[in-house]
């Protein structure tokens, strides 16, 4: 993926010699999070995904809605507020989320997994309104967001769903009109959970790692470039991982994992660069975590760690050091029960916010949206990536050979993968230039 036009465009436009200086961090790990500010959703979210759906280049918020067969639509305003839009549905039984161009008419799309194994893809509008669902055949009651990436390089988003009921993974490759092909099936664990795709071995293809909860272990399947993918492997972790990241941890250029263990801590493997791990450390986190995203909060170009505590109101924070090691958790406050997170710029600052579901299937409140704004500032100048002192041209080019080759530390929006949401926040951070 190259620069496009417009971006381009502005590199030329901002072609001025900008001072670069460190900045002070102006928070400390226990700062990083304003107090939450809570949305209504629907009945009993799930799962959440964050993108520009209207077209207006702001962050909006899609939570997928179990008990109400649909996904609610939050409109964002550019400052971390947001208005309601139309609901999107219906989507009988959907229990996971992720948002993606899947009709390669540059427009998102939602893509849901329902329990009634079923995928079902809703082709965006543009304006934040989505066409009726279409559905396709998957595996036995999948669970969690399915994963899209393009895994036979043609160029079109393909979807991973798991399977857990199957104990395996379906896979099914987008046509690029917002349909799919029937699905292939490859074996995992017992009760796998939150897939996640990113190139864990270096040869350009995306590969496969998904959590067995009952196993205490992830599979980790390397793909071969066509769609399909090698026999799984596995490495152990924590007692019932719920949830996978994947990132570079320790600075190595090389991707490592991050797993949420129910048990009541995080699982860090550090990647050898061929698809295997080294032996896993943990950190303490609260109490039964489930989801987890990886991401520089602090500004200080080391990725920092968050999950969500279900069995509490809140989540927790490990700040990384670095080296593939964290400080002791930090706790914010969410609504009852935080299920699922994402991590984006929602207030257009260039820093990464917090938005968290919260849901409690036994009691009728926690039907909400928790949005933690970051108060951070950078720690270091990000966008002088040439190292030469001062923002021009050339940082643009070098932000340009670094994404095309898949370099981590291309992923400026932290979120472990490569998509425009990168070029925006690189935009964000050489506009908001060095004092």
């Amino acid at each position: 993926m190259h620069l496009t036009r417009s971006i381009y465009q502005l590199a030329l436009s901002t072609l001025v010699a900008l001072p670069t200086a460190a900045l002070a961090q102006t928070c400390t790990p226990d700062e990083i999070f304003a107090p939450e500010q809570r949305l209504l959703v629907g009945e009993s979210p799930v799962d959440i995904a964050i993108g520009d759906l209207n077209g207006d280049g702001l962050m909006d918020i899609a939570t997928a809605n179990i008990s109400d067969d649909n996904v609610s639509i939050l409109l964002g305003r550019g400052d971390g507020t947001f208005t309601f839009g139309q609901p999107a549905g219906p989507s009988v039984g959907a229990n996971g989320l992720a948002i993606g161009d899947m009709n390669a008419d540059g427009l998102p799309d939602l893509v849901l997994v329902s329990l009634n194994n079923l995928v079902g893809v809703m082709t965006g509008r543009g304006d934040g309104t989505f066409e009726p669902q279409r559905s396709f055949g998957i595996g036995e009651a999948p669970g969690d967001a399915p994963a899209l990436g393009d895994l036979n390089g043609d160029g079109f988003l393909d979807l991973v769903a798991a399977n857990r009921l199957g104990n395996d993974v379906s896979v099914l490759l987008g046509r690029g009109d917002g349909t799919l092909d029937a699905q292939r099936r490859f074996a995992t664990g017992e009760v796998p959970l939150a897939p996640v795709l990113a190139d864990l071995n270096g040869d350009s293809f995306l590969d496969l790692a998904v959590a067995n909860l009952q196993d205490n272990d992830v599979s980790v399947l390397l793909g071969r470039g066509d769609g399909m993918f090698r026999a799984e492997q596995r490495v152990p972790v924590g007692s019932g991982p719920r949830g996978v990241a994947i990132s570079d941890l320790n600075g190595d250029r090389t991707l490592d994992l991050a797993v949420a263990n129910f048990g009541g801590d995080v699982s860090v493997l550090l990647g050898r660069g061929d698809g295997t791990f080294e032996v896993e450390r943990r950190f303490a986190a609260g109490i039964e975590p489930r989801g987890v995203v990886v991401g520089d909060l602090n500004g200080d170009g080391v990725r920092d760690i968050v999950v969500a505590n279900n069995r509490s109101a809140g989540v927790s924070v490990l700040v990384g050091r670095g080296d593939g090691t964290f400080e002791a958790e930090q706790r914010f406050g969410t609504g009852f029960s935080p299920e699922k997170l994402a991590l984006q710029d929602l207030d257009d600052d260039g820093d990464l916010d917090l938005a968290v579901t919260t849901n409690n299937f036994d009691i009728m409140f926690g039907d909400e949206v928790s949005v933690l704004l970051n108060q951070c500032r950078p720690a270091t100048c990000q966008a002088d990536l040439d190292g030469d002192g001062s923002l021009t041209i050339f940082d643009f080019l070098a932000f340009q050979n670094l994404f095309d080759a898949r370099d981590p530390v291309a992923d400026f929006d932290g979120d472990g993968e490569f998509t425009i949401f990168d070029f925006l926040a690189f935009q964000n951070a050489f506009d908001a230039s060095c004092p």
